[in-house]
């Protein structure tokens, strides 16, 4: 692993992160609060920590066209922890692979945008997820087959910390770097926090990173806030030639909204208020003197 600056561990109190959000990154924030208001549900906490990693990854290194989301050539990114869906749904209207209209239609009977992703329903979706710990054994089946068919393709796997937990994650791993799958990486989304507890009191993880390394994977840590830290070591891949790559991406559940970061009550809300919708489009407003 490459020197790395000092980040918050699963032992350490989460504090607000220091990185600011800029207009994008407010912009589909407000676009996941708009399907919550639509659906009256959604997982904010888990979304809001995915869409740097997302917009980082769809704005500059993955290779796609919406236009034909079945493309051969194209890079497959699976977003294996699912009910972080609502992060994913606002990145692929806004690149165009469906109209922004169906985020109106979030959890509705007419729409397509259901609470955990569906493949051959949503375009741009490579793989139905929700049921954790299976998305990297997906993932290794497309990283397989790019090199069996010579495409070329990468692909990228992002994961729940929580989602480590599974046996089934470990499997994989042993498997990836066996076969020296280097045109995958893994990305983390370490928010270390899990639906009823944090990382820590749940089943401690830490040190992931050595985990990840001793599993033959290449690994680097990065804040997953960051979008010049996260541009700086994705535009790396692979880190090494014959290893996949693992990220551990540090982040904070619920990133942007400040009663809501670090707040398991936000992990999944079943019924949302217009009065708290209002509270949050409030609270994610533009900054001043900062256009639309």
């Amino acid at each position: 692993m490459s020197g790395s600056p000092t980040l918050i561990t699963d032992t350490q109190p989460q504090t607000r992160s220091a990185t600011r959000l800029d207009e994008r990154s407010l912009a589909l924030r407000r676009t996941i609060v708009r399907m919550m208001a639509a659906g009256s549900r959604g997982h904010l906490g888990s979304a809001c920590s995915l869409v740097e990693i997302l917009r980082v990854l769809y704005d500059e290194i993955l290779r796609y066209d919406p236009q034909q989301p079945r493309w051969p050539l194209r890079d497959r990114c699976i977003l294996s922890k699912g009910h972080g869906c609502l992060a994913l749904y606002a990145i692929l209207a806004d690149k165009g692979f469906f109209p922004v209209e169906e985020l109106d239609k979030f959890c509705h009977a007419d729409g397509i945008l259901g609470g955990h992703p569906e493949h051959g329903k949503v375009p741009g979706v490579e793989a139905s997820t929700g049921s954790l710990g299976h998305g990297l054994a997906i993932g290794i089946g497309f990283a397989l087959a790019a090199g069996h068919d010579r495409l070329g393709h990468r692909v990228f796997v992002i994961m729940s910390d929580g989602e480590c937990n599974e046996g089934s994650v470990w499997e994989a791993a042993l498997y990836a770097s066996k076969h020296q799958l280097s045109r995958l990486t893994v990305l983390i989304d370490y928010n270390k926090q899990q639906s009823y507890g944090s990382t820590f009191e749940v089943c401690d993880l830490e040190p992931l990173a050595d985990k990840w390394a001793a599993f033959g994977f290449a690994v680097e840590d990065v804040d997953g806030h960051s979008l010049s830290a996260l541009r700086s070591v994705l535009t790396r891949m692979p880190l090494q030639s014959s290893k996949p790559s693992a990220i551990i991406c540090h982040t904070i559940k619920g990133k942007g909204i400040p009663y809501a970061e670090s707040n398991p009550e936000w992990h999944h809300k079943s019924k949302i208020s217009d009065d708290e919708v209002q509270q949050l489009l409030a609270v994610l407003a533009s900054p001043p003197g900062v256009s639309s």
